[in-house]
């Protein structure tokens, strides 16, 4: 009866009711209740953030950190977000050097915590439409005068609305890293190919974040910011 009751509440009633365990102090019945309405498919930034303070609550380091992942994934540039999930992953075991990236991801990275990917779309729709208006005066108005502010809007606008596409495009890119995931297993050893019998690689702890990407049968394929790459079984990760 409890469990029909649940699934008859709708998205707010299970966010509020979440809400209302987490500050009780009831960390379990606030992650039920967040976990249902991602399980509705309604997932959201304000959702994978408050469970993501719950798990780290709960001293579930891997999933906290999964979990605030997720938010900033849906609402990059969010301080919150970023506090929290740089908070939970002092909490980690594994400190791993990265290899130095690419300039240009670097320098794109940088630009998404100014620029939110939502800034950069609005902008190029505006500069589209700049563009678009621009070209309409210029083949309407007759005016010396107005073609000249026209042609040069024009060239303005085509201007900005390739760069911020560009931008755009290459934002979007970057958020959807399909590969990346997170240690969620304690510790975990790593294999040396995708057989229980075969060689301990090395070993990495709960919250390690990894780019995984062949699988076989239940094995997955992961390599660290260092380079190094072994095989775990899927359940010890989860993609963000």
């Amino acid at each position: 009866m409890l469990a029909a009751a649940g699934r008859a509440q709708s998205p707010g009633e299970l966010f509020a009711s979440g809400n209302t365990a987490y500050r009780d102090g009831k960390f379990k019945e606030a992650a039920a209740a967040y976990e249902a309405i991602l399980r509705n498919g309604l997932a959201s930034a304000e959702v994978y953030y408050n469970l993501g303070n719950v798990y780290y609550r709960q001293g579930m380091v891997g999933k906290s950190i999964l979990a605030f992942e997720r938010a900033a994934a849906r609402d990059p540039g969010n301080d919150d977000i970023v506090f929290n999930l740089q908070l939970a992953r002092l909490r980690t075991v594994d400190r791993i050097e990265s290899v130095p990236e690419v300039f240009l991801l670097s320098w794109l990275r940088s630009i998404t915590t100014i620029m939110p990917l939502a800034s950069t779309r609005n902008l190029f729709l505006i500069f589209w439409g700049i563009t678009f208006v621009s070209l309409a005066i210029v083949f309407v108005v007759r005016s010396s005068v107005v073609l000249r502010y026209g042609r040069a809007s024009f060239l303005a606008g085509m201007l900005f609305a390739l760069l911020f596409g560009a931008l755009f495009g290459a934002q979007a890119a970057l958020f959807q890293e399909h590969d990346m995931a997170i240690v969620t297993s304690s510790t975990v050893t790593v294999k040396s190919s995708p057989d229980p019998g075969s060689v301990d690689a090395f070993v990495v702890h709960e919250g390690l974040k990894v780019r995984m990407s062949d699988g076989v049968a239940d094995w997955a394929k992961i390599t660290l910011a260092d380079g190094k790459v072994g095989w775990v079984k899927k359940s010890d990760v989860e993609r963000v």
